[in-house]
């Protein structure tokens, strides 16, 4: 007997790998993935991250061992984290002509000039204190940090990066940065604001590869309330004012409310960062056989297109450009 054909068949736009490739909303493309590489000071290093499996420190001699995997998997956008023993108060490391990442910024723009650097404009990695900025007591002083990240701005432009990426979360970072880049010539360059940034445990296994943990306290007090929404369109807003070129959320995976939210507000392109913790999680799962490590990369990395990012900043670009290769 005939059913009543009262109900819809969705299930005709599934019933064959074609049909559904045909009909897929979502895509990953090679060209959507920067990929954070990290660069330790000394020679003829190549050290594992105990807490990032298959994520290394590369000493400047052998980072193009990494630089040239990635661009023949069609990686195009690298961002550098520089690794340094000397560390003060001011974090001068990160603004000095020959600092850690300058120098690997003009290694890989001598070798692949077509090749995207976007750097990380912080201070964390450089300070004794771990700490995003200048220390006043207990406290981050604002305005005199945002003097050091328009400095580190012009230091990373001036080594030859593409596009500048503050990541401090000072109050007036894109401003000053924007007057600071345009004041030295470089109007052209972009900025990938890290404009909704939350304080996040899922940051520690990179405090670890970049040696980056704060010595006191934490960093609440300018990094973002995990509980909070519409704060990240305010946030994003005011870089939007200040000048902004990207918004970038990070992070991404237990935020793609956020990530939607902020493309729904803004027709600036939306950067997810993918993060370490979010990476380390999956590669513990599949090293005890309890995932299927290649179908998780590329679902979740879909998942973060689909909530409304462009770009994706992953620790698995490496992975998923392999994967997306074969498929």
């Amino acid at each position: 007997m005939a059913m009543n054909n009262h109900f819809k068949r969705h299930r005709r736009l599934r019933s064959s790998a074609s049909v559904r490739a045909m009909v897929r909303e979502t895509h990953l493309h090679v060209e959507d993935f920067i990929y954070p590489i990290f660069v330790i000071e000394g020679e003829n290093i190549k050290n594992e991250v105990p807490s990032m499996p298959s994520v290394y420190q590369f000493s400047l001699d052998r980072l193009m061992e990494e630089v040239t995997e990635a661009y023949e998997l069609g990686i195009r956008a690298l961002m550098f984290f520089g690794v340094v023993t000397d560390k003060d108060e001011v974090g001068s490391g990160a603004y000095a002509a020959d600092g850690i990442v300058q120098q690997a910024t003009k290694l890989v723009k001598g070798k692949y000039p077509e090749l995207l650097v976007v750097a990380d404009a912080c201070l964390c990695e450089y300070t004794d204190h771990g700490h995003c900025g200048v220390i006043h007591g207990n406290d981050v002083d604002n305005d005199e940090s945002l003097k050091l990240l328009a400095k580190t701005a012009v230091s990373q432009a001036e080594a030859g990066a593409d596009i500048i990426a503050p990541s401090n979360m000072m109050d007036g970072f894109v401003a000053v940065i924007r007057e600071a880049l345009d004041e030295a010539g470089f109007t052209h360059i972009p900025i990938m604001s890290y404009a909704v940034k939350y304080a996040s445990a899922f940051y520690g296994p990179f405090r670890d590869a970049a040696d980056s943990a704060p010595q006191f306290g934490d960093r609440k007090t300018y990094q973002m309330d995990p509980a909070n929404r519409l704060e990240a369109i305010r946030e994003a807003r005011s870089d939007v004012e200040e000048g902004a070129d990207f918004l970038m959320v990070k992070p991404a995976l237990s935020y793609l409310d956020v990530i939607r939210d902020v493309r729904n507000e803004f027709d600036l392109p939306v950067v997810a960062y993918n993060v370490s913790g979010e990476y380390a999680m999956v590669k513990a799962a599949a090293q005890n056989g309890w995932i299927d490590e290649q179908q998780l990369v590329l679902e979740m990395l879909t998942s973060m297109k689909r909530a409304g990012a462009d770009i994706i900043l992953t620790y698995f670009a490496k992975d998923a450009a392999a994967i997306l290769r074969k498929s």
